[in-house]
């Protein structure tokens, strides 16, 4: 659909714009609040204005095959380089979905947040401007950029508004993610030089790039770049070491953003930009991915059971749950990558709501430490039930949203590598081991020591049931999902 207006830069930047705005209103903690909901409520709307325009079965103007809105710019004539953006049903999800985070990570940090508010909503804001980017850039040099800009925010909310080892842990995900990166520039320089050399046109545009004939030695060591850099922030076994400490030191909207909406860039970029540009490298490295994905969802389970801090038995329930993303690229079949593309959405839900849930309860007692509850069932029933609630979702009971992500990965992989699901499978029973740990340390049994806990706030009511009811929505009715990735997977996929 070809659009005058420019929904997609509206889209992306219209974060930005709160941010800059929230600048002008320093010294008022009150208006920083007040205008970051604003712009993060107005940016969901956009997102869901930018859906109705996607449905029609139209294709904008001069765009490439599946992007249904699309702009293109001229930039940097000198190097090729184009103002590109575009949107089909994949990007499409993942923009509601970070939208849909956005708002959320805005609520939670309402009463949390008390020191350089202003700095703190500027920052948030303006990493869902980088986040959108990366979600919508079809010109590798921008989307570069937009990869790199997402960690700067990311990188002071840890160190500023963060716990315990805040420094240490702002540092190490930014050293990890930052040099993963750099590795990923040189492959996309030297893939733009091959291009040149082919062509006699030097760009960085994905729908040009694809036409290169790389040789397949090369195209080894250029994916093995790409790969790395995505498998950092996705993150892959054995690469994960920076997220569990990342998580447990940033504050609680940081982890929620990070869980829900970081980690989806690395599983959509190597969907995006690695299989297309390098699809026999890929399948090469699949064998790897999917020892690293079988490996990753039982160790993420085993040692999240392991956990005394809620905070880090949910992050490492991250690597488990990821895992499942992972194997569902592997197959790279249109069951199996439907449900790794639901599984992002899912995990990105609940996994969200579940470190809301740890905040708040650290709010109020000011510890993670499982040890330190027990009991609370019936002095705090609303935060119990939400409690139980999500973690009955990330366990994959039926009727949930997580179920219905885990189910099509198994399905998908089992028809093209029985093993690997097989294996996988076992991480769903460490999953419900580690859960059934965690809700009973919380909630049930003995309480283990006095505390006076206040129930659920109307904000914190308010917040979590909307979580719930996008959970139920997305559990028993996924269809609007699947159909929306269904056309983009098939162009991918080659499967119609």
């Amino acid at each position: 659909m070809s659009l005058e207006f420019p929904i997609l830069s509206l889209l992306t930047f219209l974060p930005l714009c709160g941010a800059l705005l929230i600048f002008a209103c320093w010294r008022s903690d009150a208006a920083a609040r007040t205008l970051a909901l604003v712009f993060s409520l107005a940016e969901f709307a956009f997102s869901a204005w930018a859906c109705l325009y996607y449905y029609p079965a139209t294709r904008a103007l001069g765009a490439p095959p599946g992007m249904n809105l699309f702009e293109d710019l001229p930039w940097i004539g000198r190097f090729g380089i184009r103002y590109t953006l575009g949107m089909d049903g994949i990007s499409l999800v993942m923009v509601l979905l970070t939208a849909f985070i956005g708002a959320i990570a805005v609520v939670v940090s309402w009463n949390g947040i008390k020191e350089r508010v202003p700095l703190y909503y500027a920052l948030l804001l303006a990493m869902l401007t980088g986040i959108l980017g990366v979600f919508l850039s079809l010109d590798l040099f921008l989307f570069y950029l937009f990869w790199e800009v997402m960690l700067i925010p990311m990188f002071f909310l840890i160190g500023i508004w963060g716990h315990g080892r805040r420094i240490y842990s702002a540092v190490k995900f930014f050293l990890y993610t930052f040099l993963g990166s750099l590795l990923m520039l040189v492959a996309i320089i030297s893939l733009y030089l091959l291009h040149g050399a082919q062509s006699g046109s030097y760009s960085f545009a994905l729908t040009q790039l694809v036409h290169t004939a790389v040789p397949y030695g090369v195209g080894l060591w250029l994916y093995a770049a790409f790969l790395l850099a995505f498998a950092i922030k996705f993150p892959l076994f054995p690469l994960h070491t920076w997220l569990p400490d990342a998580h447990t030191d940033a504050p609680t909207a940081g982890s929620v953003i990070l869980a829900s909406l970081l980690l989806k860039t690395g599983a959509y970029a190597l969907v995006r930009f690695g299989y297309p540009l390098f699809p026999e490298a890929a399948h090469a490295f699949t064998p790897l991915l999917y020892a690293s994905a079988v490996f990753g969802i039982s160790y993420g389970a085993w040692v999240a059971f392991a956990q005394e801090d809620m905070k880090r038995l949910v992050a490492y329930s991250s690597v488990s749950h990821m895992g499942f993303v992972a194997l569902g690229i592997a197959a790279w079949s249109p069951v199996a990558l439907s449900g790794a593309m639901m599984q992002m959405v899912n995990h990105g839900v609940t996994t969200g709501a579940l470190f809301a849930l740890v905040g708040m309860l650290d709010e109020r007692t000011h510890s993670r430490e499982i040890a330190t509850y027990g009991g609370i069932w019936g002095k705090t029933p609303a935060l119990s039930f939400f409690f139980l609630f999500f973690c009955m979702a990330s366990a994959g009971v039926p009727g949930l949203n997580n179920f219905v992500g885990e189910f099509l990965v198994l399905v998908g992989t089992f028809k093209v590598a029985p093993a690997a699901a097989a294996g996988a499978f076992l991480g769903i029973v460490l999953t419900l081991i580690y859960t059934v740990r965690l809700v009973q340390g919380v909630l049930f049994g003995k309480e283990n020591k006095p505390l006076s806990l206040r129930d659920l706030s109307l904000r914190e009511g308010g917040l979590l049931a909307v979580l719930a009811v996008v959970d139920v929505y997305l559990g028993v009715h996924p269809g609007p999902v699947l159909e929306l990735v269904k056309a983009p997977i098939a162009l991918l996929t080659g499967v119609r």
